[in-house]
């Protein structure tokens, strides 16, 4: 398993980061802990989970069972130091988490202590925003997206207010390290710019969505990353299961999320399927898994810190974990390309 820096941290995660939010739903605890402990074994040591999480459906009876698996699994001893932990604070709306209340400091404070209690750890890796107060363009919100009709002046005040609370929690020794998820360039420049300004803590990943289907990542978000350290740790980056080929032909798959989400958070689309079954196509001709050549494209782009993958099945996290070992040729890179060029935004 190759490691990769995290920001500026000086800590080296995986490339490949295990998601746990079918945890809980989807999964039992013993099929929790089978996955971790094999994860574990194939040389993964970045966890990713939240404090809404199973999402697969999600709710709010169930909202922290996954970091509660997480909790008990570590608490069989002696694994906590070999795990680069993250979780992550809800966003306004949160389907009824903590009444749907917008991020403030005295939520940001409950928040982090519940993970805390449910993952029986006295400390978090990295703490994470899931997503800013003034609203987002990610979970397929870009058509509607106005930020136009944002303050700044609350906005800047809010990314203030976040820092000096997670200021807080990292001296504590509650808190190692902070990072933002579904954000914005703009978003993400004022909290290193606060940051650098306070002596507050650095972002240091983003995560966001990110795969063949879905690339907007690519642009100014690929420039900041560069310039600024601030990797990517790519969610969906087989667009919730369509990539690995199992929906092809209108399939659905006993027990799939196509089951539990009808439009799998809106991926499903008229306008999705030539560009899916183009890429499905580049994989057969090259004789790989669609799984692995999405995953393995994925960990090919230079602002990657990690992927984060998910199963439901011990099978389906072997092959996931396994596409570390997938190398793409530049026959397949051109194809994949050409394909792109063709369907740049289907989602």
């Amino acid at each position: 398993m190759r490691m990769r820096k995290l920001g500026r941290t000086g800590l080296n995660v995986s490339e490949i980061c295990l998601g746990t939010m079918t945890w809980g739903s989807q999964n039992t605890e013993e099929e929790a802990h089978a996955q971790m402990s094999y994860a574990l074994e194939a040389g993964v040591n970045f966890f990713d989970t939240a404090e809404m999480y199973p999402t697969t459906p999600f709710a709010l009876q169930t909202a922290g069972r996954t970091e509660e698996f997480i909790g008990s699994w570590l608490a069989e001893g002696g694994r906590r130091d070999k795990v680069i932990l993250a979780s992550k604070v809800i966003g306004p709306g949160g389907h009824g988490i903590d009444g749907g209340k917008p991020i403030t400091p005295a939520k940001i404070r409950k928040a982090c202590e519940r993970s805390l209690k449910r993952l029986r750890t006295d400390h978090i890796d990295l703490y994470q925003i899931h997503w800013p107060n003034r609203g987002s363009y990610h979970f397929r919100q870009h058509w509607d997206y106005a930020p136009e009709k944002q303050d700044r002046k609350k906005a800047v005040a809010d990314i203030e207010a976040t820092l000096a609370t997670l200021d807080e929690l990292v001296k504590a020794g509650k808190v190692r390290h902070v990072g933002l998820s579904n954000e914005t360039v703009w978003g993400t420049m004022h909290y290193l710019r606060i940051a650098e300004e306070k002596g507050y803590p650095r972002v240091q990943s983003m995560q966001n969505e990110y795969s063949l289907l879905h690339r907007l990542y690519d642009l100014d978000f690929a420039e900041l990353a560069h310039h600024e350290h601030v990797g990517l740790l790519t969610y969906s980056p087989l667009a919730a299961g369509l990539l690995t080929g199992k929906y092809a032909g209108g399939a659905v798959p006993e027990g799939s999320r196509l089951t539990i989400h009808e439009t799998l958070g809106g991926r499903v689309s008229p306008y999705v399927e030539p560009a899916l079954s183009e890429y499905l196509d580049v994989a057969r001709k090259h004789g790989l898994d669609p799984a692995q050549m999405a995953l393995a494209w994925c960990l090919t782009r230079p602002f990657m810190t990690a992927v984060i993958i998910g199963a439901t099945s011990m099978d389906q996290l072997k092959t996931c974990i396994d596409a570390k070992d997938v190398k793409l040729d530049e026959a397949v890179l051109a194809d994949i390309e050409q394909v792109h060029r063709r369907w740049p935004i289907p989602m």
